[in-house]
């Protein structure tokens, strides 16, 4: 996601008056321009998506809080809604029929073939996909793949 399309869906959370969603964005968008004014330059989509996934960490830990706690559902509520909405953000994981294929086709380019390359192997994920992946998903399959 831009800082653009960020934008438009700040605007569309106006519209809407959905408030827990505006709020969100607006901190999303606050990250974005810490990175823009901290490093003196324009902040790049993969920016955006970094900020994205460290708030996600950021609220489910407080979410798993909350839920241990459990004296304020509302909060819990919240935080969920928040945890929900940032991870709509984010561009869809990679995973399934897709997934499979992927991991296929890296095992086979790096040449893997004990469970010493699995490293090697989710690395060559991690990069392919920027992140983006249902890592243990990817790591129960590459795992019952090497020997």
């Amino acid at each position: 996601m831009t800082s653009e399309e960020l934008h438009n869906e700040m605007i569309a959370a106006m519209k809407a008056k959905d408030k827990t969603r505006l709020s969100i964005i607006r901190q999303v968008i606050g990250e974005v321009k810490n990175v823009e004014v901290n490093e003196r330059r324009d902040a790049t989509e993969e920016d955006v998506t970094k900020m994205i996934k460290r708030l996600i960490k950021q609220t489910a830990e407080t979410l798993e809080m909350s839920i241990k706690a459990g004296n304020n559902q509302e909060r819990t509520d919240t935080l969920q809604q928040q945890v929900d909405i940032l991870e709509s953000l984010l561009p869809a994981q990679l995973s399934g029929d897709a997934l499979t294929a992927l991991i296929e086709q890296t095992i086979a380019e790096l040449g893997a073939t004990t469970r010493k390359d699995m490293g090697r192997v989710m690395g060559a994920l991690n990069k392919a996909t920027d992140g983006n992946f249902d890592k243990a998903a990817a790591a129960k399959e590459v795992g019952s793949r090497l020997a």
